[in-house]
Formats: C-alpha cells, structure tokens, sequence
C-alpha cells in the first residue's frame, strides 16, 4: 500500500458556498498534489470534518490518495465484523485453494474467531459444538448453506456477536486472538510448526484486511512492539531419531506381508515408500503403467500426481482424495525416481499376484479402490508394536509412513549419491534438501578429512617440518 499513501497533505480552510435555498460549506484539501472536497450542509459539520482532517495530520498519519481519507477514518468506513470478513476470505481463497489448505484455513479461523467474539456464548451453545459449526460449516463454502439447524443457530449467533475487524487494533482484542494460534484447547502451547502453520495462513488473511482498508497494518507483523506476534522458531531439519535402518525395515515389510488382511497389497506401498522415496499421496496415485520394471534389475517410477487424503467435505470432486499436482512441481510436471533391484522384484510379483493391468492402480484398497492411508498408518503401528524393541516402539522411530521416505533419503545421501541428484529423485530443491537432511550425513567424515589432507597437504608430516629449528639456532615455529 506504500504507493497508494502520503504524508504530503494540506488543508485549506471552509469555502461558503451561497445560495438561494441556504448555504452550504466546503471542506478542501490536498493529498499529493490531488484535490478532494467534501460539502456540507451546516458549519459545524464542514468544521466537525476539517477538525478530524487536521488532527490525523498533526499525528503524522498518512492519507490515502485515491480517496484522501487518513489512514484510520478510511479504515472505520470500510469495517465489518470479524465473522463477515473471515467468511468471505475463506470463500474467497476457496477457488484456488488445495482441499488440504481449505481445511487447514478453517482450522485456524475457527479459534481466531472464538478469540473475537464479544461476549460469552449461551449455556446451550457447548464450546465444541460452536468450533464444530464453525470449521465444518462456517468456513466450507460448499457445505454453509446446508448447516444443521443446531449449527447453523450458532452461526448466527456467533454473526451477531463477534467484533469488528478495526478491533485487531486494540491490544486487549489482539492478544487473545495471538494467543488462540499458539495454544492448544487445554491451554498448553502448540507445537511449533503447528503455531507457525497458522501465522502462514492468518498473515494473508490480515493483510487482505489491510488492503480493504479495515486495518491500517497486520498484527502479526508488528512484532517489535508486541511479543505475541513475534514468529516462534521452527526447523525443518528431520529428528534423526524418526529414522529406521535397512534390517529394521526389512523386518517390517517381512511382517506386513504375512498379515492374513491385506499384508500382500501393502508391504509393496510400504517398501515403494521406504526405497524409492516417494510421498505416500505420491505413491497411492501410481498406476501400474507408470512403472518401468525387469526383474532383478534397475527400474523407474514415473511421479505425476499426488491424492492427498482431507475428506469429501473440502474436496471439489467430492471424494475423499484431492488431486494435485506434484509438490513443488508445475501443472503436469512429472518426476522419475530410481527403483532398486530389489523393489523391481517386490512390484512386479505384486502386479502378477493382483493380476493388475497397464490402467489400473498400482496400490489399491481391499475392494479394488485407491488405497485408503489411514489402512496403511494402521498396518505400520502394528509392525512397529511387533517388530521393534519395547524401547524402539516407545521411540520416534517410523512413527509415520513418511518417516519411511525421509530414511530413503538419508540413505541415498550417506551413499554418497550427489545432493542435486538425490534431490531431483526426492523432489527437492537442493537448497530445502540441505536444510532439511543436514544432520542426517554420517560416514563421509573420514573421506572429507582425507581430501583435505590431499588438497592442502594438513598432515602431521607437514606440521613436522613447520616445526624443525631455524638454521640460527632460534626457537621453532611456536611462539
């Protein structure tokens, strides 16, 4: 908005104007070198309007240009109310929004708005059932329209009853809304990447505030003078201790496979996952024509599109799947992944066994449909329970089926394979591959130092001969 404001402005006094059927009086000034006027019908209206003119100047707030209104009057003429202003951003976002993110916006609308309202809710009206009504309804664009009657009650309720966007001015009505993204509902502080989650999604949506003129700035970027709105620090390196070996793996897939339900079908997913280091939404949209295979040998996996699990409620298709493009990845774009020999000869007896054709899916669930991940999260707390040591199984250890992933990774750069290749396999950047896998490098400290040795010629010889006494009979190098 820095092009749309300035601090140049001038104010005339009242212009009279005399007519017939009674004066009126004009209001005049200039912002930027722009005339504006505003005429009224009595003295102490033009003067009311002068006078509030005057004082936003003398404070040094700066005017908009298009309408010549201070920074704070324009904003009180385009307020609405918190509940009218997060619904249409969420209907707004709603077009282009991956289902996942239109649930994640709901999910931090909801305590925002909580955080917003003015007064306590009825008796009648449970906590959980106002945040029910909210995410599940208020914020679904598809779904408002045909809310309960219980819920869409609250709705109105809550429409009637919460503050006005300008409020988030106010520091006893922003701390609570800052403080409603970094706790959970028992009051003890969210996780990290969780509260950072919701700022990356609320920021925009304040930010919309302001360019609607309803803010003069976003809370959460006023972090100098107030505390809440200071960003918490988040890492996106991966815990070390999330990651599980070969043999432990082995033990695992060995396991799922001699599940009497079902371990046939998923121990191939799981061993795709933890070999070729696809993303479990990756994997689940795999067809068998995507898979270029011989046995016993180097084959590929052609990635092209990921089915996210969020529910029918958020999807546009109104299956439980989304369909999105590759993460990080243009509309279309596709990805090659390296398959070992080993996962040659798990797929290709999978395909034989479920008797699979070029069309069909690669992994599919028990009635022949996609995959369902919660089947397969399920499946992988069991093997975990029954594979890993008590202490194992109490630890971070392939807590999830994408902790699979990140060990293929790991692997594949502790091999020594080429960051900007691993990250081509992985869909990375090579600069978000480093930060992310760091910590996970072991076993190339030996090597570095032995081509430092080389390169510089730092050995304990060298140091030697540093150190021999100089020809005068003076004292060696040390000092």
């Amino acid at each position: 908005m820095a092009d749309q404001i300035s601090y140049d402005v001038r104010i005339w006094s009242i212009l009279t104007n005399k007519r017939a059927r009674g004066n009126t009086y004009t209001v005049r000034w200039v912002v930027a070198g722009r005339p504006f006027r505003s005429t009224h019908t009595t003295v102490t209206l033009a003067e009311s309007e002068r006078a509030k003119l005057l004082t936003a100047a003398k404070k040094g707030e700066a005017f908009y240009t298009e309408t010549g209104l201070p920074v704070s009057e324009q904003a009180r003429l385009a307020d609405v109310s918190w509940y009218d202003f997060a619904t249409a951003y969420a209907d707004l976002k709603w077009p282009t929004a991956s289902a996942n993110n239109r649930l994640n916006l709901a999910k931090v609308l909801t305590p925002v708005t909580v955080a917003m309202l003015k007064r306590p809710a009825p008796s009648d009206f449970k906590p959980v059932a106002i945040r029910t009504a909210l995410r599940e309804w208020a914020f679904n664009k598809n779904a408002r329209q045909g809310a309960p009657a219980e819920m869409a009650a609250i709705l109105r309720w809550v429409a009637r009853n919460t503050r006005r966007v300008s409020d988030l001015e106010k520091p006893d009505v922003v701390e609570p809304v800052l403080t409603s993204i970094r706790v959970k509902l028992d009051g003890t502080p969210a996780a990290a990447s969780s509260v950072s989650r919701s700022r990356r999604l609320l920021s925009p949506a304040l930010d919309y505030a302001v360019y609607r003129k309803s803010l003069t700035e976003n809370p959460l970027r006023a972090a100098a003078s107030n505390p809440l709105a200071t960003p918490v620090k988040t890492t996106l390196a991966i815990d070390k201790r999330t990651l599980i070996g070969a043999e432990r793996t082995q033990q695992m897939l060995i396991w799922i496979r001699q599940r009497p339900r079902g371990g046939t079908r998923l121990m191939p997913f799981f061993a795709t996952v933890r070999h070729a280091a696809s993303r479990p939404e990756e994997a689940v949209a795999l067809l068998v024509a995507d898979a270029q295979l011989k046995d016993g040998e180097w084959g590929s996996l052609l990635l092209h599109t990921a089915h996210p699990e969020v529910g029918r409620r958020w999807t546009d298709s109104g299956e439980r799947r989304d369909d999105r493009r590759l993460k990080g990845r243009a509309e279309g774009e596709t990805r090659p992944v390296p398959v070992s020999p080993m996962l040659s000869t798990i797929l290709l007896q999978h395909i034989e066994d479920e008797k699979l054709k070029p069309g069909d899916r690669l992994f599919q669930g028990e009635r022949g449909g996609p995959l369902a991940l919660s089947v397969a999260r399920r499946a992988l707390h069991r093997a975990r329970t029954a594979v890993l040591t008590p202490e194992e199984a109490k630890s971070k250890m392939a807590r999830r089926i994408y902790d699979l992933r990140a060990s293929c990774v790991t692997d594949w750069l502790n091999s020594g394979v080429p960051a900007s290749l691993v990250a081509e396999w992985a869909g990375h950047s090579v600069e978000v591959l480093l930060r992310i896998y760091y910590q996970c490098v072991e076993g190339q400290d030996l090597e570095a130092r032995r081509r430092i040795e080389a390169v510089l010629g730092v050995t304990a010889e060298a140091a030697g001969r540093l150190l021999v006494p100089s020809p005068r009979g003076g004292q060696s190098g040390r000092s």
